[in-house]
């Protein structure tokens, strides 16, 4: 029973040490270490923006999307509070796959990196259409009166010739 008992206030000292050293690290790699792919999935020909917090406020690095084909860029301080933003372009010859964007912080040489999906389709919802469908409302009532007529001229003929081959067949004079 007492082994037992040391060996479970054991572990948990073991838990409450290591948590305050553990929790940075976990924290550094949540987000401010991170390299933030915007859209992270893209098609050939489109731009793609990148931010981090890695370099701190005011820093700059050097970006590099080369594993797609997009060659290097650079991070400037950008519009939101101690980020670095760059923009590069996706060429239009570049294959479906995942590539890993790299960026390096010119103040001490931190290096991090991020995830792009390049696809063949966009991942973009669709845009569905907004008022009416300009379709025009037919043929009859188009604006050439001379074929409004001749289609009345039409129906009229048909109308009066079954009417009489009815009246016809119901007389026993055959058709």
């Amino acid at each position: 029973m007492r082994r037992t008992a040391r060996l479970l206030i054991g572990s948990a000292l073991a838990v409450v040490t290591a948590g305050p050293v553990a929790a940075p690290a976990y924290a550094d790699a949540a987000g401010a270490g991170s390299l933030e792919v915007r859209p992270s999935s893209v098609v050939p020909g489109e731009q793609v923006t990148v931010h981090t917090a890695a370099c701190g406020g005011g820093g700059t690095a050097a970006g590099d999307a080369s594993a797609v084909g997009a060659g290097t860029f650079t991070l400037a301080p950008g519009g939101r509070e101690q980020d670095a933003s760059g923009r590069f372009r996706v060429p239009p010859s570049a294959q479906p796959g995942t590539y890993e964007i790299t960026a390096t912080c010119t103040g001490g040489g931190r290096r991090v990196t991020g995830d792009l999906v390049v696809t063949l389709t966009s991942q973009r919802q669709p845009v569905h259409p907004r008022g009416s469908v300009k379709t025009g409302v037919g043929g009859a009532l188009g604006p050439d009166p001379v074929q409004t007529a001749a289609g009345v001229a039409a129906l009229a003929v048909a109308a009066a010739g079954g009417t009489w081959l009815l009246h016809r067949r119901a007389r026993g004079d055959g058709i």
